[in-house]
């Protein structure tokens, strides 16, 4: 064999080391122009938006003007007092003379109980009265003449004595005679039972012929008023001291009655009274409004949205409240240019009202602000706006 020589041969341990460094060397590279590539691009996402295309946006005006401020509470009607009708009597029920959910008015007939044992009581009473009556009649003549026969010395004074304490007797019967008489009268009258209160009859709890008692637990009826009515709702104790001090400066407070939906108004009245205390458990106060209730529309123990009016602001710019987004430089909109594209601006905000925010610094009025697609937005985005109702294409 021929000896091989290797002196121009480059060394053999050399040459892995040398592509092994070439190749971390390139891949930091790519990994850099990658970072580079990245970072350029994300940058430019910023200032549009993530497509490069415009933002479809709903829109609305800023307007000034004056703000009403409402505290908002779910609240329970309640009625002024609520009676259950029952007998005072006990007897067998032979009429029922109401509706059931009829309007009564208060001493209206609505049950009769039996009278014929009452009467029988009266007629027992009415008996024993006039022939205790006739007895002391009879006395008090004795009286008379005793009086007569003692003057003249026939008889004793101790006789006389003795028929005075008769005639006194026959006296005090009398009076138990006509108690008796006027209870057994009262159980007459208590045989019609009537209403107690004016408003509307519940269902009935007791039919005809059955024997009622005087300790019967449910009664025959129930009886609400709803006019007036009440409704009872709760507010945050931390605003308890702003209703106290626009109810001692402008007297009763407003207050309406909304539907659990906040999309109809039921019923305008006025604030009634406060509580004394907070409850802790929730941390509200309770308020309570009485509605005159003209058209039935509120029900007792029916649940509505109570709204009382606190404050109205007055020259301020309103903007609905889903326009506002918060920040590290606290509240702020997007307000859109001529050019369609979106500006932001830093607000204040002096007070919310449901879907409404009054604007006191950030806005003149008049700005077109977007209440809708804002996820999507960065300053200098630009946007489409809706087309207006109507228009074609």
């Amino acid at each position: 064999m021929n000896p091989v020589d290797t002196s121009l041969a480059e060394p053999v341990s050399s040459r892995p080391a040398f592509l092994q460094g070439w190749r971390l060397w390139a891949i930091a590279g790519g990994i850099l122009l990658l970072l580079l590539f990245l970072f350029f691009r994300g940058g430019k996402k910023e200032a549009v938006n993530p497509s490069g295309r415009a933002v479809p946006v709903a829109v609305a005006q800023a307007r000034k003007g004056d703000m009403a401020v409402h505290l908002t509470g779910l609240g329970t009607v309640t009625a002024l007092n609520n009676v259950t009708v029952r007998s005072r009597v006990d007897g067998q029920l032979v009429r029922i003379d109401f509706t059931e959910g009829q309007m009564v008015k208060e001493g209206q007939l609505l049950a009769e109980i039996d009278p014929r044992p009452f009467q029988v009581q009266l007629m027992q009473a009415e008996g024993q009265f006039a022939k205790d009556q006739a007895a002391a009649q009879n006395a008090q003549a004795d009286l008379r003449r005793l009086q007569g026969l003692v003057k003249q010395g026939i008889i004793s004074q101790q006789q006389l004595d003795t028929q005075v304490s008769s005639v006194a007797q026959f006296e005090a019967a009398l009076k138990s005679d006509q108690a008796q008489v006027e209870s057994a009268k009262l159980n007459l009258t208590y045989s019609r039972i009537t209403a107690p209160i004016s408003g509307r009859v519940g269902l009935r709890l007791v039919d005809v012929g059955n024997i009622v008692h005087a300790t019967d637990a449910n009664g025959l009826a129930t009886i609400a008023p709803v006019q007036p009515i009440n409704v009872v709702f709760a507010v945050p104790a931390d605003n308890i001291q702003q209703v106290l001090g626009q109810n001692a400066k402008v007297g009763k407070l407003p207050v309406e009655a909304w539907d659990r939906d906040l999309k109809s108004r039921l019923a305008l009245g006025s604030l009634a009274a406060i509580d004394n205390q907070v409850d802790t458990t929730t941390g509200t106060v309770r308020l309570k409004a009485i509605f005159t209730n003209e058209d039935h529309v509120l029900f007792p123990n029916q649940f509505v949205n109570a709204q009382l009016l606190v404050d109205t602001l007055h020259g301020v710019v309103i903007i609905p409240t889903a326009a506002i987004q918060r920040g590290p430089q606290g509240a702020f909109v997007y307000a859109v240019k001529s050019d369609s594209t979106v500006e932001l601006k830093v607000i204040e905000v002096q007070g919310t009202d449901g879907d409404n925010t009054a604007v006191t610094m950030g806005l003149s009025g008049g700005e077109t602000v977007v209440i809708d697609g804002l996820e999507k937005l960065r300053p200098g985005s630009k946007v489409v706006l809706p087309k207006p109702a109507g228009a074609k294409g």
